[in-house]
């Protein structure tokens, strides 16, 4: 067979794979949550897939994939009407990537942001923060053009800064612009409340399905069928495997219940710090990284309670700090290299600097325009029926319909 069309398979095959990726989020984000929520949760993961998809197609990949002439971001392929069989397969393998990055800032908010000021908001990620950063690092596709970041020598294989750490750091500019949910610090910040999902069995459904997603998503990035696929599919695994140790044995060791979320978030941790080096790492190192990510994962999570920052779903320890995490470890993948740790932290800090201030003004100016959150007794009754008019579960939920009431009387959301 020919090795284009070989290539073409394979990027088509991986690219729905990684769309699958959106059905492990909404299950696992939705899981995360209250009942009262689950409906919102899903219906944003699965409409800013669709705009956001839109959005990339029409403006942000012609912005990281066009002539990039400046080395800050592309001036063509903007709706692109013509091109090879190679080219659209790329395309749309990109797409999957983009929609990825806006999904990593839903679960963030989940429970009290706006519906249409979020998809209003995921535009933007998808359409201008996420291509911009990725223009820096990937940019110049079909031209001898690149990124100022590349040039440096900057190395992100599959998306550790470009994907990950850029959607954490836009979902960490959002927590901190809406706020905690009703409920979860009381006494004036000097108590948290755990807020536990309703359905844990739903959530590690949702990761299971990540986990094999992350499978395409990294080998995929070869885009080529005769890459180092089993290397880069085999630290994968690795990475996140050890994840979820690292994220077991650290809350173990600090005396903890181990509680669903740990082992979850550990693998997403370590498979999102695997994806800058899953084709140079050494089976030992990646799972080094994945160990790292999960004690990381831990340690960022209880970094946010400390600072009272309510991350529904724990989204910015596991895509911001796993994420960076990875790009860093990049300088140990053939040696340690003093020079590219160099390049590698300034590739990190680039990431930080670019998208949580622009997500920021993003973030305020949607909330001088219209309100962001939805009010209190919305937010009491649940964002299914304030901005949906249904329910997940109606035949447990019905008082909701018609006395507003909560659906967890146990907790005191008004404090």
């Amino acid at each position: 067979m020919d090795m284009n069309i070989l290539n073409t398979v394979w990027i088509v095959l991986c690219a729905i794979f990684v769309f699958f990726m959106q059905a492990g989020f909404a299950m696992l984000e939705s899981g995360f949550v209250r009942s009262k929520n689950a409906v919102n949760v899903i219906m944003k993961n699965y409409i800013d897939m669709s705009i956001g998809s839109l959005g990339f197609f029409a403006v942000g990949f012609g912005l990281m994939f066009g002539v990039n002439q400046t080395g800050f971001f592309g001036a063509s392929n903007f709706l692109p009407q013509t091109g090879s069989p190679e080219f659209y397969a790329f395309l749309f393998f990109q797409m999957m990537f983009a929609a990825t990055a806006a999904t990593i800032v839903s679960g963030a908010l989940a429970e009290r942001i706006r519906y249409w000021p979020y998809i209003l908001a995921a535009v933007f990620v998808t359409s201008l923060i996420y291509p911009v950063f990725g223009s820096w690092v990937w940019g110049g596709y079909e031209s001898a053009t690149s990124g100022w970041l590349a040039g440096m020598g900057f190395i992100d294989f599959a998306g550790s800064s470009v994907v990950h750490a850029v959607g954490g750091w836009c979902a960490l500019a959002g927590v901190i612009v809406l706020g905690p949910r009703m409920g979860r610090f009381r006494q004036g910040g000097a108590r948290s409340t755990a807020i536990p999902g309703h359905n844990l069995p739903m959530a590690s459904l949702g990761a299971f399905i990540l986990w094999f997603g992350f499978f395409a998503f990294n080998a995929g990035s070869t885009l080529d069928a005769g890459g180092n696929l089993g290397a880069i599919v085999l630290n994968t695994h690795l990475a996140g495997a050890s994840g979820v140790m690292g994220a077991v044995l650290f809350t173990l060791m600090l005396g903890r219940p181990l509680l669903m979320q740990y082992p979850i978030n550990g693998g997403l941790a370590g498979l999102v710090a695997i994806c800058a080096s899953a084709n140079l790492a050494s089976p030992l190192l990646a799972i080094l990284i994945g160990l790292v990510a999960g004690v990381i994962m831990v340690l960022g999570t209880d970094l946010l309670e400390r600072f009272k920052l309510d991350d529904a779903v724990g989204a910015v320890p596991v895509h911001a700090f796993a994420g960076t995490w990875g790009v860093l470890a990049v300088s140990f993948a053939d040696g340690f290299s003093l020079s590219q740790l160099t390049v590698q932290a300034v590739g990190a800090a680039a990431a930080f600097a670019w998208a949580f201030p622009v997500a920021l003004v993003v973030f305020v100016g949607i909330g001088m325009l219209t309100n962001l959150r939805v009010s209190t007794s919305e937010e009491r009754r649940g964002l299914d029926y304030s901005e949906h008019h249904e329910l997940g579960y109606p035949e447990f939920q019905s008082g909701l319909l018609h006395q507003g009431q909560d659906d967890e009387p146990e907790l005191d959301l008004a404090a």
